[in-house]
């Protein structure tokens, strides 16, 4: 009897597609695909990988992975990037439930069975959870640290973690296929911050945007200086182009950093103005512009000696570059992006 209760439960259980786009990801993509085939969920389910124009290797790692696995299934993404990926393999997936995994993140064994079983239990159109970054190297330790910090990457439940509830995004999801279908899937037009955009309109159209800290995945962040900048640049600036098409759905905090960067300017600025001021014999008045910097100096240093016990010496000094990495980078893309300037810049993919 047991085992009858058993079959007919696990029988019962909603197919699900993973959705993954893929391009130039050689380093990490078989271990993102392997942490989806570990699953333990008992629910049928398939991976779908939308392959972008790889340069490095990748296409050629994840054709003999299909070639293993009938389970994986590689669909072509002739345009390269993230939303464009996810539709394409949406589209050509078959399941009712559809999880959207990153190639940089690896899903812990238990995830496709919590989030669907979130999902059922609270009847949200979305499910999500955290996003644990973690790095092997110095450098990367000192990123994870700022992004899983209040003064990195702001407060976001799912960076810091929060209770289980209602939120107004999550890190990747568990989507229903229905609830994602009646808006329209990813907006291609965006190229970063897609899932807050298609989370938006899932709350516009009445459905319900789940957080729950059970559901944490390993994220790697970006091994260099150069992919860090790039990375936080495209994203401000993408989330700038948000802020301004959506000035109804964002909170203050968005706007912190870019007023942090035009403080910082102004009174970098002020303060030559003042040394000049004071060269030409007059009251240099304006060198009380250099408070600005001076402040923002002051507020670095004390966030990494705040860090220094959890990061050790070496990743404590990256810390007090990384931090000014993050906000510079993020804070200029923003107003770039605000001031519609979002065409003139390439925005790659990638978190």
């Amino acid at each position: 009897m047991v085992d009858t209760v058993s079959n007919d439960a696990v029988a019962a259980l909603p197919g699900v597609s993973y959705v993954m786009p893929v391009l130039n990801e050689v380093t990490h993509v078989r271990a993102a695909v392997d942490s989806l085939l570990d699953q333990d969920y008992e629910g049928p389910f398939e991976v779908a990988l939308a392959l972008g124009p790889s340069i490095d290797g990748t296409t050629e790692l994840v054709e003999d992975m299909a070639r293993v696995d009938p389970r994986i299934r590689v669909i072509p993404n002739e345009i390269g990037s993230t939303p464009s990926g996810l539709n394409v393999a949406i589209r050509a997936s078959a399941y009712p439930i559809i999880i959207r995994v990153d190639a940089h993140s690896v899903l812990p064994r238990d995830y496709a069975r919590v989030a669907v079983e979130t999902l059922l239990r609270t009847g949200a159109a979305n499910v999500g959870g955290i996003m644990d970054a973690k790095g092997d190297r110095p450098f990367q330790r000192a990123v994870a640290r700022a992004y899983g910090s209040r003064v990195g990457l702001g407060g976001s439940s799912f960076h810091v973690g929060g209770e289980e509830g209602p939120a107004e995004t999550v890190y990747l999801g568990c989507f229903r296929r229905e609830a994602i279908e009646a808006v329209g899937l990813f907006d291609e037009g965006i190229k970063r911050g897609q899932d807050w955009e298609l989370n938006r309109r899932l709350r516009k159209a009445g459905g319900v945007v789940w957080f729950t800290p059970k559901l944490t995945v390993t994220y790697r962040p970006r091994p260099s200086v150069k992919r860090l900048v790039k990375q936080m640049l495209s994203t401000g600036l993408w989330r700038g182009e948000l802020a301004r098409r959506f000035p109804e759905s964002n909170g203050i905090r968005y706007f912190i950093p870019p007023a942090m960067v035009l403080g910082v300017a102004v009174g970098l600025l002020m303060g030559i103005g003042g040394l000049i001021q004071s060269l030409l014999g007059a009251t240099p008045w304006l060198l009380v512009g250099l408070l600005a910097p001076a402040v923002y100096a002051i507020f670095v240093i004390v966030a990494t000696l705040g860090s220094l016990r959890a990061l050790g010496l070496r990743s404590a000094l990256w810390f007090l570059l990384v931090l000014p990495c993050i906000h510079f980078s993020w804070g200029i893309g923003f107003v770039l992006g605000y001031l519609k300037l979002t065409s003139n810049i390439t925005a790659h993919n990638g978190r």
